[in-house]
């Protein structure tokens, strides 16, 4: 008897987990296939991990009775209620550490109209049907509960799935894709915190519980911000945490997200949360990122979004009454979520297309809502009879099947709508943010990057986010009969495989960038070898959706003040990155100065900076000129524009004053060089930039007047000490008797006439260079290397 008992429990429990594997299993593999076939039709991953759920689900082959002898067990339910339990808290904090907190902030208004424009909508149509579904369902629980739950499953929007169809279909770095997903995190945060407020205060302990929920959430994310600190000193010689360490940090976060759910409230909350509030520099963050993200990604979020598409039953379908059931909520969800995306977004000025294109993006569903028809409802009410479940399980799943496909759709015809817009500064309002990428092939590239980055940003933290790329050269292996031990220390390789001790060191910098700016900056590599580097520069700069790429200049500063060559494939890969790159461009040559005045101490001295602008016209200049206004800001940057004109003659000026009588004489006193031969582009732009920032004693002004380009030599060494940081444009200026004669012993064209000649050992100058070219449209067609 004790031994047939004994054989029953080991069945009872070696079968639901058995069968959990072999389903999460073929859910993981059918997904992945999903997705292969329906990406080549722009179909977004989620769709296709929901798709191949309902394959394998009561809709599709667990129809056949030995396989759903299989899948489903009364005794599994456990199983995969802590399954998903588990992956909704660790993607939940997954989500809080990707989530851009400040941009959020600096658009709550606008976010927040929009998340609350379908909502709103869509709570007023879920209390109006109602009271026709609690008829229909034969509901005999509470009705507040009912309409309840309907108000929030009508009203809410699913950010997980949002944020995953994003980044499938690379919208996530657009201006609509960000607001998309900030007005997403809004609403599902504002549903959830309204439906744990409701079930707070249906009693006086009820309340008491919430008060300490609050109190606790707050304590762990304290908690979390020493801990992060903490590890962060610790072992400063490692790249990441210890995975006893990960461990320790993710069973915090379990653990405080099961007392929640533990008090009768919603998780989601609290594990979203910690991971907006935990400190993002650091090794801590870095190793969470780089531990979850991956796993996350591939396995957990498939998994989950897959387990959705399994829930739907389809034989709830064959009766007329809930085919009707099932239209209404899909056409209300839908009706609702467009009709007050769209009154929100002509609130804002925001264009029509944009408008549809958010309502259909909101309207996707499958995560939360899930939970208010399942267990997290009991609080409110309990369901009487299935019917309604299931119905309401198959209307969220077809919201999304619906939505998703019709996003991508949109995508492919509105394309313009997210294309890459902002690849030049020049007609760039300077206020608006700016998305930079540095790139760095190792630790000492970093000294001049990112006091030009700070510079950039103008002191505000708000205006600038930087992205910081890793170029590593890939070599080809070598065969050698040497032991590991007698390598080369250069022949090394870390745990990663690529990148070296260069890592760490850049990690270090990293760290104390943001810890001085408050600047958030994300670090990817770029492995490649040199011929095709350029390519992976190119489709980041495309992808992140930046306005500018700043790169090194393949030579470095020895000791003595000359310029020495690096590897000739950085040379090569700077020119073909102009030649290809998808927005403007900057080339900085850092020289290492000795003193305060040296603009690699802007980061680490209280001493201002004096940084010359240097305008002979053009383009090229123009867009120099427009990245120089975005320092006028910082406190330790004085900024003064050099401008070179021709010598006037007095025939010259008689003729430049006749006419001139009809213009602006205001801005021709203040500036009497535009009364010149230069071009009405350069002129109108300099007059703005005049009125804007030198009238008001913001920037200096100055002017040269030179006959030829041995002048133009002789003025640049007279002014050579007395900045530590020169910005000029590559060209774009024609023919121009300023130059003439310059380009004579030009040595890196990249840099073009006036670059070249900064950057050379030969003219002896302290200050660094920055040559900055503007994009250009027809510079996207490609040119033969």
């Amino acid at each position: 008897m004790d031994a047939t008992h004994r054989m029953v429990c080991q069945e009872d429990l070696f079968n639901p987990l058995s069968s959990m594997g072999v389903q999460v299993s073929f859910i993981l593999v059918l997904s992945h296939f999903f997705h292969l076939v329906l990406k080549a039709f722009g179909q977004p991953g989620p769709i296709a991990q929901i798709l191949a759920g309902m394959v394998l689900g009561p809709t599709g082959i667990s129809n056949i009775r030995a396989i759903r002898d299989v899948f489903f067990q009364a005794s599994a339910a456990d199983y995969y209620e802590i399954f998903g339990f588990l992956s909704r808290i660790v993607f939940m904090f997954l989500i809080g550490l990707e989530t851009d907190f400040p941009y959020i902030v600096r658009n709550l208004r606008v976010a927040g109209i929009v998340a609350c424009g379908g909502a709103a909508v869509g709570s007023i149509f879920g209390i109006a049907v109602s009271f026709f579904l609690y008829q229909q369902f034969e509901e005999k629980g509470s009705k507040f509960g009912f309409f309840f739950i309907i108000m929030l499953i009508l009203a809410y929007t699913a950010s997980p799935i949002v944020i995953r169809l994003a980044a499938e279909l690379k919208f996530a770095t657009s201006d609509v894709g960000k607001l998309a997903i900030s007005s997403a995190l809004i609403n599902e945060m504002a549903c959830l915190a309204l439906f744990n407020a409701i079930v707070a205060l249906r009693s006086f302990r009820g309340f008491g519980r919430g008060i300490f929920c609050t109190l606790f959430i707050t304590g762990v994310v304290v908690l979390n911000k020493y801990l992060a600190s903490w590890f962060n000193k610790r072992n400063r010689n490692q790249k990441y945490l210890k995975n006893m360490e990960v461990f320790f940090l993710l069973s915090l976060v379990i653990a405080a997200s099961v007392i929640i759910e533990l008090e009768t409230f919603n998780s989601i909350v609290c594990s979203f949360v910690l991971g907006v509030m935990f400190p993002k520099e650091g090794k801590t963050a870095r190793t969470l990122l780089h531990k979850l993200t991956y796993s996350v990604h591939n396995f957990v979020l498939p998994i989950y979004f897959g387990y959705v598409g399994f829930q739907f039953d389809g034989n709830n379908l064959w009766k007329l009454s809930n085919v009707i059931i099932v239209a209404i909520m899909v056409l209300l969800s839908i009706g609702s979520k467009m009709s007050g995306t769209l009154a929100a977004c002509n609130y804002l000025n925001i264009p029509l297309n944009e408008g549809v294109f958010l309502g259909f993006v909101l309207n996707l569903k499958g995560h939360a809502d899930l939970l208010l028809i399942g267990g997290a409802s009991k609080s409110l009410m309990s369901w009487s009879n299935p019917r309604a479940y299931n119905l309401l399980l198959i209307s969220i799943v077809i919201n999304t099947i619906i939505s998703g496909p019709i996003v991508a759709l949109l995508m492919r015809r509105e394309y313009k709508l997210f294309s890459h817009t902002h690849t030049l500064l020049e007609h760039t309002d300077p206020n608006h943010e700016l998305r930079a990428l540095a790139c760095a092939y190792g630790p000492r590239h970093l000294s001049g990057l990112f006091p030009l980055l700070s510079a950039l940003s103008g002191g505000h933290t708000s205006h600038l986010s930087p992205f910081l790329l890793h170029l590593i050269e890939l070599l080809h292996k070598r065969r050698t009969n040497l032991s590991y031990h007698e390598l080369e220390q250069d022949e090394l390789s870390d745990d990663e495989g690529y990148g070296g001790n260069d890592v760490l060191e850049i990690h270090c910098a990293i760290d104390a960038f943001i810890s001085d700016t408050k600047i958030f900056m994300p670090l990817s590599k770029a492995v490649s070898s040199f011929p095709t580097l350029y390519e992976d520069v190119c489709n980041a700069a495309e992808d992140l959706r930046v306005s500018i790429v700043i790169l090194p200049f393949h030579k470095h500063q020895r000791i003595d003040g000359k310029m020495e060559s690096g590897k000739e494939g950085i040379r090569t890969t700077n020119q073909k990155i102009l030649r290809h790159a998808p927005c403007s461009v900057g080339i900085l040559v850092d020289r290492i100065q000795t003193g305060f005045l040296a603009f690699s101490h802007l980061l680490i001295s209280d001493h201002v900076q004096h940084v010359a602008t240097l305008f002979f016209g053009g383009s090229d200049d123009r867009e120099a000129l427009a990245w120089s206004r975005r320092m006028i800001s910082h406190s330790r940057i004085n900024l003064t524009v050099v401008r070179f004109v021709p010598l006037v003659t007095i025939n010259d000026v008689e003729a430049s004053a006749e006419s001139s009588s009809s213009s602006d004489e205001g801005v021709l006193m203040a500036l009497p060089s535009l009364r010149s031969s230069s071009s009405e582009t350069d002129n109108a732009f300099l007059a703005d930039f005049y009125d804007r920032h030198v009238s008001t004693g913001q920037a200096g002004y100055v002017e040269k007047q030179v006959k030829n380009g041995m002048e133009t030599v002789k003025e640049l060494r007279d002014i050579g000490d007395m900045y530590s940081l020169f910005i000029v444009g590559k060209g774009g200026r024609g023919h121009s008797t300023l130059t003439t004669g310059m380009s004579d012993w030009e040595e890196c064209p990249e840099l073009g006439t006036v670059g070249d000649l900064l950057a050379s050992s030969d003219f002896n100058i302290n200050g660094s260079v920055l040559v900055v070219q503007q994009h250009r449209h027809q510079k996207k067609d490609l040119i033969d290397d």
